[in-house]
């Protein structure tokens, strides 16, 4: 099965299944352990993209990535704990297919493969769901922590957006 079409099956059953848990009324502890396992997948992506990119700016882009995501990360483990959240570890076994889809097949393609799939696509989930967690929060302090945050999501999104890698396909 060619790469792209690969691709385009996981982006359904991504998009079927964030359709399923945006169903569902989202509690203050869903979203922080949706927001852990989106920032493990971003940070794992991002250090793939470090050393496997070849266009000097997605390399700088994913750098920044694991710097910002680590941080927020690191926030979120704290707020979690103050709230007795025990958060996931790793990311969802949907975004684990997903970071094997991009680290699979031409290398030469793999800086496109990762600006789409974790700078512009996982960005614009991840600014959908903080958004969500701004307007719907229940805790005062899960609420500030995602306005907070959010600004420099939409920022890493727009950074993505504006990353120039040719396409290949």
């Amino acid at each position: 099965m060619h790469i792209s079409t690969r691709l385009a099956h996981l982006s359904v059953l991504v998009a079927t299944g964030l359709a399923a848990f945006n169903a569902h009324a989202r509690s203050d502890e869903a979203f922080m352990k949706q927001a852990a396992q989106n920032g493990h997948a971003e940070i794992q992506a991002s250090k793939l993209a470090v050393t496997k990119a070849r266009n000097a700016d997605v390399k700088a882009y994913a750098s920044t990535m694991v710097a910002d995501h680590t941080k927020v990360d690191d926030e979120l483990k704290q707020l979690a704990s103050s709230k007795k959240v025990e958060l996931p570890t790793e990311p969802s076994t949907l975004q684990k297919a997903e970071l094997k889809m991009i680290s699979a097949g031409d290398d030469a393609k793999f800086d496109q493969r990762y600006a789409k799939s974790f700078g512009i696509k996982a960005h614009e989930d991840t600014v959908k769901l903080f958004q969500e967690a701004v307007q719907e929060a229940k805790d005062p302090e899960v609420k500030a922590f995602a306005q907070k945050t959010l600004p420099s999501l939409q920022h890493h999104l727009e950074m993505a957006k504006a990353l120039k890698v040719p396409s290949k396909d």
